[in-house]
């Protein structure tokens, strides 16, 4: 059988990241890259800090130069976190016939804010006879599918909540602008209020994804995004903030079953929390039968654990019915320590 081949779409801190992981797995091939501006050209393993070695060179290229009609198995799509805007990136892939693992947070649950698109995208999908699938640390896992697999021993389920306290460090500028990094409070309030700083992106989607699987139908979502203020300089690899400044946001969803909050999600994010003695981590808590009091300290952290749910769901996507999928409609991802091709069905066939 041949290496499983995959296309890297965006070269940022997710995508670089999931090319080095790759890199050092056996069974799979980077056969493609796609960026823009100065990247354009280069050599993916200059951008990535990484020895080219032995290796076939992969240039940097725009789309319709990398990604040709069944040119891999499988993009991985790290450019955007929203599926309005993502959208036209991931039907020229599925037109392609190639499946797809997003990194954009609401493609984990696009039902819950884009249902006409998530439509679309299933039917271009299976007019292709492809897959795709949005996921990540958070949504993807952490806030979302952890909660639903936790549930499976409850025998009921009266209230949820999924609290994530987390380092935004490793995450690109991207997210820094997002979560309104190094910015002044008047200035963070102003976002908040002309929605131009949209903070955590995916409770939606988290809520979304809890709720359908466990029978509940959400009336309501509703959120809040609060600012954290640091009394001390801090730096991160993409991102500055300076003492009275903002380095992070205080993020609260909350979801409402027949009129009643069932689901709250609580997620205080800053970049570098450890400087100023927060501790970081991950809990799951259920009120239920019995009650579930699930603790991780310190947290997954993020980045490693984005980069990781997204090359490890690719056997998962190869192997999925043709269309759109979420994590519920996958066997669950899991380290991938040995050859990638073994994890591939013998009926799903890849690229020659």
């Amino acid at each position: 059988m041949q290496n499983v081949k995959v296309i890297i779409w965006g070269l940022g801190a997710m995508g670089s990241g999931m090319a080095r992981m790759l890199l050092n797995k056996k069974g799979v091939d980077i056969v493609g890259a796609v960026g823009r501006g100065a990247k354009l050209g280069k050599s993916m393993y200059e951008i990535i800090g990484v020895e080219r070695g032995d290796r076939p060179e992969v240039l940097v290229g725009t789309p319709e130069d990398v990604i040709k009609e069944k040119a891999a198995d499988v993009v991985l799509c790290c450019t955007d976190s929203f599926t309005k805007v993502a959208f036209d990136r991931l039907k020229f892939c599925l037109e392609r016939k190639i499946n797809v693992v997003s990194s954009a947070e609401e493609m984990s649950f696009p039902q819950a804010q884009n249902p006409e698109l998530a439509k679309q995208l299933d039917e271009i999908a299976k007019a292709n006879g492809v897959s795709i699938i949005g996921t990540g640390i958070n949504p993807g896992l952490i806030m979302d599918y952890l909660v639903v697999v936790m549930t499976g021993c409850c025998e009921t389920v009266d209230h949820i909540t999924a609290r994530r306290v987390n380092s935004l460090s490793p995450f690109g500028p991207a997210v820094m602008h997002e979560q309104g990094i190094g910015i002044t409070v008047d200035e963070f309030n102003k976002g908040v209020e002309t929605g131009t700083l949209s903070g955590h992106v995916g409770f939606h989607e988290s809520i979304g994804m809890i709720a359908g699987a466990i029978g509940w139908k959400v009336d309501k979502v509703t959120t809040s995004m609060g600012p954290i203020v640091t009394d001390v300089d801090r730096k991160s690899p993409h991102g500055f903030a300076k003492a009275g400044d903002v380095a992070g946001c205080a993020m609260k969803g909350y979801g409402y079953i027949d009129g009643e909050l069932k689901i709250e999600m609580d997620h205080p994010q800053q970049i570098e929390p450890e400087q100023v003695g927060i501790q970081t981590g991950d809990y799951v808590i259920i009120k239920g039968t019995p009650n579930i009091n699930l603790v991780n300290s310190p947290e997954v952290p993020g980045g490693i654990g984005t980069i990781a749910m997204c090359v490890n769901t690719i056997p998962m996507i190869i192997n999925a019915k043709p269309g759109l999928n979420t994590m519920l409609t996958i066997p669950a991802p899991r380290a991938i320590m040995g050859d990638m091709r073994e994890l591939i069905d013998p009926e799903c066939k890849i690229v020659k």
